[in-house]
């Protein structure tokens, strides 16, 4: 049996955050999005769980500073590269390393998937380097 989510241990502690087959169900009828973030402070990763409705697709674009890796959770769909496509079901591991160019197509029932990478350092008001003023 899974602890309720809102249960809190003490920081630093190991525990499970999300239960994926509720966060990643049923994606007809929704938009695309982000259904459950690791939001947890002082980590060092980025996680998410995202759905795709059918049909849905996320344009080719490339991640100039992060590997990100994906698991497929539910669903189908495809993943472009270059000038591969590689079919997506329940189970499939992805590597996406930065710099290389990717589009995911959702399939008839959608896709659900969650996403891995370090975290994004936040943005801040100041001096870059070399005195630069950064925004």
């Amino acid at each position: 049996m899974v602890p309720a989510f809102s249960e809190r241990p003490a920081p630093g502690a190991a525990r499970v955050l999300c239960d994926v087959d509720d966060a990643s169900a049923g994606t007809a009828g929704q938009t695309a999005g982000v259904r459950w973030k690791l939001a947890e402070p002082g980590r060092q990763l980025d996680a998410n769980v995202v759905g795709l409705p059918p049909g849905a697709v996320v344009d080719t674009h490339t991640e100039p500073e992060l590997d990100v890796l994906i698991l497929v959770v539910a669903g189908e769909g495809e993943l472009s590269s270059g000038d591969t496509t590689e079919p997506l079901a329940p189970g499939a591991l992805c590597w996406l390393p930065r710099a290389s160019s990717r589009r995911l197509a959702a399939g008839p029932q959608g896709l659900s998937y969650v996403t891995v990478h370090a975290r994004r350092p936040g943005m801040r008001i100041g001096r870059g380097p070399a005195g630069r003023r950064e925004a």
